[in-house]
């Protein structure tokens, strides 16, 4: 007669602690954010890494008392911003970050002076060699020209003063390191010997915890071409082997023809592809989300290209030159790969055709001067990045 209740209580002990384990494994761990996960508690650690904080420790931000500041805070002392940004040396690589631990970094904001072409950002992931993240410090923010253009993106904020801001998740499992190299000539004889050197302020947000198998490193990839040549495409990533998938793209393309320059199309070749890619676009400012040239008139009447920044794309910079040295006509677009990745298994290419109007009604190939940066994640190991142009290939003129 006593057994029903046993067995009754058996179960109800069984479901308690399946419930709690799952309740366990449910724990959030801070990562993944969105308003609608923003009041849920976690035990991940905050931390943050500045020229106030190099190493990112539990307190102990603010206690420089020899930093480049000194002289302003002379008489206040310690605490009162001794030491808010770092001077990088011409061909010197400042170490801005190096992590043990492991979590994912939420936001990276940095104010850079000097030409932001010679600043060149790494980031290496988990104890690695090979950089994840190559680019210009300029350009790895969508601002490729060296100018100022304001941006309101999700994962891209570029703000008045040249306020460079990332929201990018970046996942590790166990470090993280994150240089910053000054390409920049060192002074000649009797030159200022402050010539050539950057100075930079930053933070670098992180959380310590948990992170899932299955969350991917993050990848940036800087390229150039000045000119394209001619009846060639231009090439945004190749060599990407493994399993991920591609996020972001940004492109900085100045034109050398007069006339329409954005008919060509881009082209995902996934997981084997050869001769034909599984995506193809139908046209470069359909790609990055506009159309009809990215036109619209203006209150005179004259129809003109129209800048715009939203969430997801936008022709955020147009540099229309002076009429005297400044002739070019730059542009500066962004497309976020957020709602919709481009998922990939094995490996990956990416190209895009440069293509204008000739007579007749004809395509006109361009040789146009190109940069971009293609943004991905992907489970490690990663494919070595193509070696970055010199300084002299890197530089706007």
């Amino acid at each position: 007669m006593m057994k029903k209740p046993l067995i009754k209580v058996g179960v109800i002990l069984i479901a308690a602690l399946a419930l709690s384990a799952a309740q366990e494994k449910k724990a959030f761990d801070g990562l993944f954010l969105d308003l609608s996960s923003l009041s849920r508690l976690s035990r991940a650690q905050t931390r943050s890494i500045s020229p106030e904080n190099f190493t990112g420790e539990k307190g102990k931000a603010g206690m420089s008392t020899d930093g480049p500041a000194l002289k302003a805070a002379r008489d206040l002392g310690q605490g009162w911003k001794v030491s808010p940004y770092v001077r990088i040396a011409p061909k010197e690589t400042f170490v801005m970050a190096d992590v043990k631990g492991e979590g994912a970094i939420q936001q990276i904001w940095l104010t850079p002076s000097g030409n932001w072409r010679f600043a060149i950002l790494r980031f290496y992931w988990d104890g690695e060699t090979e950089p994840s993240v190559e680019c210009p410090v300029g350009d790895f923010f969508a601002c490729g020209w060296g100018k100022y253009a304001q941006i309101s993106s999700l994962p891209v904020c570029v703000n008045p003063g040249r306020a460079f801001n990332s929201y990018w998740l970046m996942p590790f499992h166990n470090s993280f390191k994150i240089t910053l190299e000054n390409l920049a000539d060192k002074p000649l004889p009797g030159e200022d010997p402050n010539t050539g050197i950057f100075t930079v302020y930053y933070q670098i947000n992180y959380t310590l915890t948990d992170v899932p198998d299955d969350a991917a490193t993050f990848h940036a990839q800087f390229r150039r071409m000045n000119p394209l040549p001619y009846k060639d495409v231009y090439t945004l990533l190749d060599g990407v082997k493994g399993w991920g998938h591609y996020v972001g793209t940004y492109m900085a393309w100045g034109v050398n023809n007069n006339g329409w320059w954005g008919e060509g199309e881009i082209k995902f070749f996934l997981d084997g592809d050869t001769k034909f890619p599984t995506i193809a676009g139908t046209g470069t400012e359909d790609y990055f989300c506009g159309s009809y040239d990215f036109d619209s008139a203006g209150p005179d009447g004259v129809v003109r290209y129209t800048e715009h920044t939203t969430p997801y794309s936008g022709l955020a910079q147009v540099i229309r030159g002076d009429g005297h040295y400044s002739v070019m006509q730059r542009f500066g677009l962004y497309r976020w790969h957020i709602m919709d990745p481009i998922r990939f298994e094995k490996d990956l290419k990416v190209t895009i055709q440069a293509l204008g109007w000739r007579s007749g009604g004809r395509y006109l190939p361009l040789q146009d001067d190109i940069s971009s940066v293609a943004y991905w994640y992907q489970a490690e190991p990663h494919a070595k990045f193509p070696k970055l142009p010199d300084k002299d290939y890197l530089e706007i003129i």
